[in-house]
């Protein structure tokens, strides 16, 4: 019963012990499902069931019915417009990373579109082209079909060498489709739970260095082949500055303008997003205005600029992935599918809470999977979703992916009809473009401040993970940075944190007792915390830290212990020793005798309970013992082990544990367990745990509840300060102790009198 006063509280129950509670109180006996029983359900077939599934797999089914077509057409419509013309561009910007013609970045930027309309569960990002997976499958084109490294620029190898790396982009892609495909359909939609945000941040931070890094061949039109090995990047940067001198000085101007006004205009809309009614299409402009000028003014003859050049009108029939390639990348491809899931749906979520609608994580892997495969059916790459362009798309009043058509049919429409309008277009201006979005992914370096400060296991994976996939590729980075940070998570918990707790302010609350003034600390008691799950790797470390905070090693007391026992034995055959009613007194001099005469070569005796029924008095550890005796002095009786934080004990930490607990028993010192969760006793039933030395009966359902036991237990024990009052019941007691803790008076079981 709880009895509130003003704000406080009065709780008035009995002492409790884990029986004790279930003895009070009728636990219920469920049922837990077997493996078999989920099988089942899992196949079970039913209408609702059948329902169910359809709009799961078809969530247009759900939301496309309930569209309210008159307040949301209109803002879907431009929202569309707007994000198809960034689209458009952004397509072609980053087919550069791919290293493919840039017409294919338009098919990229429109099947998968289509595919996410029907099975998506966003409603608000824009799929297609992401700079970080562009450059990822860039990275496998580069290995896969090198530069001519002859040097012959005829336009016969260039083709032959753009139709190779078109094939391994769509295979590549293709491939991790399937993976994401196979990934949603047996579920695995969790997968993203391992890449936890600080990696996405220095993953995709090192992406963008990687994009910078590429991009400047384009910007300075230089001839530089991929290196697509571990420091790939510092051998790029080694052959630019090696043909520094031979940079197209036009592009370089014009590339530097395109990124000022870029940024420029870029951080006005940020700044004034609140006032502007859609952000200003700099990227559409800025395309345009260059365009018309490098085809007014002849850039390409004049200056020999690279241009995007003509753009095939329609759609290219579609292909079958090449087997030889797709061996070739397995492990490409799953980096690929790993990666742009994570980002897309690291996106999706933020607008999901924003406007407060559910996500499946397993139906968009299955939306993004069938997105790339069609893609790379018709000679798309990758697609996730880029940031940029979903901030568009959402800021200019999307509402549902009818804006995500609508921009589809803005691409299409540059497919079928006007492609021929950017063909004046320079390369180094989709570079700039490219870069140009890279703003948000390059000012996550101050992260790393905030990191450090927050938490720095979080700030070294940080680090890590960007100079892993700088220095080391975005493939094995991104492998390496998983890894660490498993790592990472295997010393956290092996290592974990156990302090010894004290009591705060004579209440029921338990902290450690380094953090506060006002403790209580019940004499001879022990009260020791671990946070965090007991298992194999660290139940030494738990071992070695509770030995720590007691003060001694009881497997050393024990054998101390039974060594003095076997010398007094010994003394008392020989009549050295003599039995008076103040204890044992020594009747001779000069007795010594070696620990290995003692020992007898019989250590594991050593370790088994002292048993003294054969002596004529029983032995006082603490007090004076006979000269020449000596053993470690214990000045504590009880420890309480607080498990309110160990999620699971797995069996070797079990056996460990049961062996530590039985040598504190063994020198008299009562073990208690505080807190353990539901199930856990069940479990240590289960395993054979408890035998004549360990009982159910040290298992209490709070710290508080174990103190006052042992409490109780040692008053009871010395002296008759213990009062007992019957109540009315003939099963409870008042109990009045003299204890400081323990002011008020509380009820008790009788089952508990001693």
């Amino acid at each position: 019963m709880v009895e509130p006063v003003g704000n406080q509280y009065v709780v008035a129950r009995p002492v409790y012990s884990e029986n004790l509670f279930d003895e009070d109180h009728e636990k219920l006996h469920r049922y837990h499902k077997t493996f078999w029983d989920h099988l089942k359900l899992y196949f079970r077939c039913s209408p609702q069931r059948v329902k169910k599934t359809a709009l799961g797999l078809f969530p247009v089914i759900s939301w496309l019915p309930a569209y309210r077509f008159r307040e949301w057409i209109l803002s879907d419509i431009v929202s569309g417009i707007n994000t198809g013309l960034v689209a458009v561009l952004q397509g072609l910007a980053f087919a550069l990373l791919v290293n493919v013609p840039p017409g294919y970045g338009l098919y990229a930027a429109f099947f998968p579109v289509l595919v996410y309309f029907i099975f998506g569960t966003s409603r608000h990002i824009s799929v297609g082209p992401f700079p970080v997976l562009s450059l990822m499958v860039g990275a496998t084109v580069t290995r896969l079909v090198p530069d001519d490294s002859t040097g012959n620029d005829t336009s016969t190898n260039t083709s032959t060498i753009d139709e190779e790396r078109v094939m391994v982009a769509a295979s590549v892609t293709f491939l991790s489709g399937i993976f994401q495909l196979l990934l949603g359909i047996l579920q695995f939609g969790f997968i993203v739970i391992y890449l936890s945000q600080s990696l996405i941040s220095g993953f995709t931070t090192a992406a963008a260095v990687h994009v910078v890094v590429s991009q400047l061949k384009f910007m300075l039109q230089l001839t530089v082949p991929g290196y697509n090995v571990p420091f790939g990047i510092i051998y790029t940067l080694k052959s630019i500055f090696s043909q520094i001198t031979e940079t197209n000085i036009t592009d370089l101007v014009t590339s530097l303008i395109v990124l000022l006004i870029v940024f420029v205009v870029k951080e006005i809309n940020d700044r004034y997003k609140a006032k502007l009614p859609a952000p200003i299409p700099i990227e559409l402009l800025v395309t345009v205005l260059a365009g018309l000028i490098s085809y007014f003014v002849n850039f390409e003859e004049k200056f020999n600029v690279a241009v995007v050049g003509t753009l095939e009108e329609g759609f290219q029939v579609p292909i079958a992935p090449d087997v030889g390639i797709l061996q070739k990348c397995i492990g490409d491809s799953i980096s690929i599918a790993i990666v742009g899931f994570a980002v897309a749906f690291s996106v999706a979520k933020v607008y999901s809470v924003k406007h407060d609608y559910p996500l499946d994580g397993n139906q968009e892997l299955i939306a993004f999977g069938l997105g790339n495969i069609l893609g790379g059916s018709f000679k798309g790459f990758a697609s996730s979703t880029a940031l940029s362009r979903s901030g568009v798309q959402e800021s200019t009043g999307g509402k549902t992916q009818i804006a995500g058509i609508i921009s589809a049919v803005i691409v299409l429409i540059v497919i079928m009809a006007i492609g021929f309008l950017l063909a004046p277009v320079q390369k180094s201006v989709l570079a700039s473009l490219a870069l140009g979005n890279l703003k948000g992914m390059l000012m996550q370096f101050k992260e790393v401040g905030i990191l450090w400060r927050k938490d720095k296991y979080d700030c070294v994976i940080w680090v890590v993970t960007f100079l892993a996939a700088v220095f080391l590729g975005l493939d094995i980075g991104l492998a390496t940075a998983v890894a660490f940070q498993l790592l990472t998570v295997v010393i956290r918990s092996q290592i974990p944190s156990c302090t010894v707790l004290a009591n705060v302010g004579r209440s029921n609350i338990y902290r450690n007792r380094k953090d506060y003034t006002d403790i209580y600390e019940p004499e001879g008691v022990k009260i020791f915390r671990c946070s965090s799950p007991i298992f194999f790797a660290n139940i030494d470390f738990f071992r070695e830290k509770l030995i720590s905070a007691v003060g001694f090693n009881p497997m050393r007391v024990l054998r101390k212990r039974n060594k003095a026992l076997r010398k007094i034995r010994k003394m008392l055959k020989k009549g050295e020793l003599q039995v008076t009613p103040k204890g044992l007194i020594c009747m001779a001099n000069n007795i010594q005798e070696s620990d290995e005469e003692l020992d007898n070569n019989s250590i594991e005796e050593l370790d088994q309970p002292t048993n003294m029924t054969d002596l004529p008095i029983q032995i006082d550890w603490s007090a004076d013992l006979p000269p020449g005796i000596t053993v470690p002095q214990v000045d504590i009786h009880s420890i309480i082990l607080d498990f309110s934080s160990v999620s699971f004990l797995d069996f070797s930490a079990m056996r460990v544990l049961q062996k530590t607990l039985k040598e504190f028993i063994r020198i008299d010192i009562d073990i208690y367990i505080a807190g353990a969760h539901e199930g856990f006793l069940d479990k240590l039933e289960r395993c054979a745990f408890f035998d004549e030395e360990i009982k159910p009966s040290i298992f209490f359902l709070t710290i508080h509840d174990a103190v006052l036991h042992i409490l109780l237990k040692k008053d009871i024990a010395s002296s008759p300060k213990v009062k007992l009052m019957e109540k009315d019941s003939s099963s409870d007691y008042i109990i009045t102790l003299s204890n400081g803790l323990r002011s008020r008076e509380c009820t008790i079981p009788t089952e508990t009198k001693l």
